[in-house]
């Protein structure tokens, strides 16, 4: 069976997908030329990332596709109801990249609270002294509380990194339960039982730093709006690195300007790969190209999960 990864795979997923008998190809195909390209070369299996989208017209140029799978965990860029009609396997790696965008949330959480990434933007041009004392007014992580707003398998990585700095973590989600966090970096693995809420106006107000980690919405709509930041306390810092979209834009910036947010952080926004440029030059919202899962480690462990679900539907078992 040939396979098109067209959004590339790690060498060891490609390694082992050609040791189970697959031909994998890793040349860019455009958007535009994906269904003439599946069927002129005969892919059986199209694997794809954030970059490229496998939506219905697809599906229907395209009888002779067997699967369709998604290097990582969020499927928007999939219709994937669709496929599954249509008796084609959706696929995807809902645990492969846990920690490094856990890890990248962290990363942000220090950058926004010490100005690290405006102060980088400014320090060859500004005056040293100038800027020292712009940047001299930096919050500490350990003791502040931080809400986690989807408490999937990504906001239970970010959870025990927060707790190990000595965070307070509320998770939040549309209905209650509790969730035994291991703190795996710490000797002898400690567990800590967090509390997921369900109510946005209770555990909104409490929070100094809010992360989200939820799909897109169905309908297209925004979860933070308006609304939402008006619950928030004051000189809040927010960090996305889930979906562009989950989040008004337009509503963010004027939360910044009006002070409800002191910082935001993002990795995703809803026009990309052209993000709102209002967003890319604010001095107070720090970016990253959407480089959540983004590790070397991460892209093995994608790689190497993929090509053990072909494996397992498609090499028969002996």
């Amino acid at each position: 069976m040939k396979i098109l990864a067209n959004d590339g795979i790690s060498n060891e997923g490609k390694l082992a997908l050609e040791n189970a008998g697959f031909i994998v190809i890793t040349n860019k195909v455009d958007q535009a030329d994906l269904a003439t390209k599946i069927n002129e070369e005969n892919y059986e299996i199209v694997l794809v990332r954030s970059a490229t989208t496998v939506r219905k017209e697809v599906v229907d140029q395209c009888p002779g596709l067997k699967l369709i799978g998604r290097g990582g965990v969020g499927m928007d860029n999939i219709d994937v109801a669709y496929a599954r009609e249509k008796g084609i396997h959706v696929i995807n790696t809902p645990g492969s990249s846990s920690q490094s965008v856990a890890e990248l949330v962290m990363g942000q959480l220090f950058s926004i609270s010490r100005f690290l990434n405006d102060s980088f933007k400014n320090m060859e041009s500004g005056d040293f002294n100038t800027l020292k004392k712009n940047y001299a007014k930096g919050v500490e992580l350990r003791g502040k509380t931080i809400g986690i707003i989807g408490f999937g398998r990504i906001g239970q990585s970010l959870a025990s990194y927060a707790l190990g700095i000595g965070m307070n973590v509320i998770g939040l989600e549309i209905s209650e339960k509790e969730v035994e966090i291991t703190l795996e970096q710490i000797p002898s693995s400690p567990k800590v039982t967090i509390k997921v809420e369900s109510d946005w106006n209770k555990v909104l107000p409490q929070c100094d730093y809010l992360s989200l980690h939820i799909p897109k919405q169905a309908n297209g709509e925004a979860v933070i709006n308006e609304k939402e930041f008006a619950m928030m306390k004051k000189g809040v810092r927010i960090v996305n690195a889930a979906r562009g979209g989950v989040i008004n834009e337009n509503a963010l910036l004027t939360a910044l300007d009006n002070g409800t947010v002191a910082y935001a952080a993002l990795d995703v926004f809803e026009n990309e790969p052209t993000p709102n440029k209002s967003l890319l030059s604010h001095p107070r919202i720090a970016t990253t190209p959407h480089i959540g899962a983004a590790t070397l480690e991460a892209q093995d462990r994608i790689g190497l999960e993929l090509a053990d679900q072909i494996a397992a539907l498609f090499v028969p078992q002996s």
